[in-house]
């Protein structure tokens, strides 16, 4: 029994191929069997962190086009899907869940900014 040809496809690099293979999607078949969405979740509750350029790149390779080239509104599908799915994912594990983001501007004892 032979393993399956290595995930290689447009858009996906090793760093992505890799975690496709460790959340099980080894071929490209897997790959446009789970789509996109669901390809960007299992690598995210796997405890990757996975910027939306891969869900681009994941839609871009089972469209066969640069991910750049991906419409704009179909972007925003993906987006707002993958939005509502990482909202119901469960909070972190002894972590409290993330707060606002802030700044802090310093300033010098004159009140000049450095």
């Amino acid at each position: 029994m032979s393993a399956p040809p290595p995930l290689k496809m447009r858009n996906i690099g090793p760093k992505s191929a890799a975690w496709l293979r460790q959340v099980g999607l080894r071929t490209p078949e897997d790959l446009m069997a789970a789509g996109p969405l669901d390809a960007f979740m299992r690598i995210k509750r796997a405890g990757f962190k996975p910027s939306l350029n891969l869900l681009y790149s994941l839609e871009g390779a089972l469209c066969d086009c640069h991910w750049q080239d991906v419409p704009d509104a179909r972007r925003l599908e993906l987006v707002a899907a993958a939005e509502e799915a990482i909202a119901q994912l469960p909070a972190p594990r002894n972590r409290p869940p993330a707060g606002p983001v802030t700044t802090t501007l310093m300033q010098d004892d004159d009140g000049a900014m450095p």
